[in-house]
């Protein structure tokens, strides 16, 4: 994550892919695919995403040159990520970096069963009482 001068967010990583197939040494290669996000998109990757989340990127490819230090031209390709969501289970799917865990949920027990009402504003019911 960086902030540029006019201060816009900018996030850069790199999306590993696997290959379909295996080589001919039976290992599963991988491509790793650079991305560039802007603004809100890349305030939301450097929020919740970690190395290792499982993403699911929309966006265009787009090849840049630059001319290096040592006076090379240099050239880049890279995906430039319009909406990028996660692709895992939900309980895969990480918190926000500065959020704190949620406090655990205390035992259902049956605390509410004169009142039909338990905590989370669930109503409880007997086993009996389900239509299935």
């Amino acid at each position: 994550m960086r902030t540029t001068a006019s201060g816009v967010s900018c996030a850069t990583f790199t999306v590993a892919c696997n290959r379909r197939f295996v080589n001919q040494q039976g290992v599963r290669e991988a491509d790793f695919i650079n991305c560039v996000a802007w603004r809100s998109t890349a305030d939301f990757i450097g929020r919740y995403m970690t190395k290792g989340t499982k993403v699911a990127i929309d966006g265009t490819i787009q090849t840049r040159s630059y001319d290096a230090q040592d006076g090379t031209k240099r050239y880049v390709t890279e995906v430039v990520v319009d909406n990028i969501e996660f692709a895992g289970s939900r309980g895969e799917a990480p918190r926000p970096r500065d959020e704190a865990p949620l406090p655990p949920v205390p035992p259902a027990g049956n605390p509410g069963a004169g009142s039909g009402s338990a905590p989370g504003g669930f109503t409880e019911v007997e086993d009996d009482e389900l239509p299935f």
